[in-house]
């Protein structure tokens, strides 16, 4: 079982930025996928998340109307394309995956891509 992220880069302030994570090893329709991020020092943070069974999605306050989570489960692959980056959304963003009908929660994560936004 794997998730690899990719797409993170060196971007100025008000571009933009397409994130994807490749699954492996899993049933990847049954499971809600999210992104989060982390800064150095600082506690990891949702970002995003895209329900398995409808696609519904959810939003951090921080992102929302500005970064864009979908999935493709013929690819098995999850993506967040984020615009209108700002400095403050600098971090090593990671991907996650929480198997559908458990509690377990975000049980798979991937090692993170890191996006850095210079101002």
């Amino acid at each position: 079982v794997q998730l690899v992220e990719s797409g993170g880069g060196l971007v100025q302030a008000g571009g933009s930025l397409r994130l994807s994570c490749a699954a492996s090893g899993l049933t990847f329709s049954r499971y809600t996928m999210a992104w989060f991020r982390q800064t150095p020092g600082k506690e990891r943070e949702f970002v995003a998340r895209i329900f398995w069974l409808d696609g519904t999605t959810d939003y951090a306050d921080s992102v929302k109307g500005r970064f864009t989570i979908s999935r493709d489960n013929a690819e098995n692959t999850v993506y967040l394309q984020m615009n209108s980056l700002n400095p403050e959304d600098t971090a090593v963003y990671y991907c996650a995956a929480a198997p559908s009908g458990t509690s377990q929660g975000y049980n798979i994560w991937g090692q993170g891509t890191q996006a850095t936004v210079s101002s």
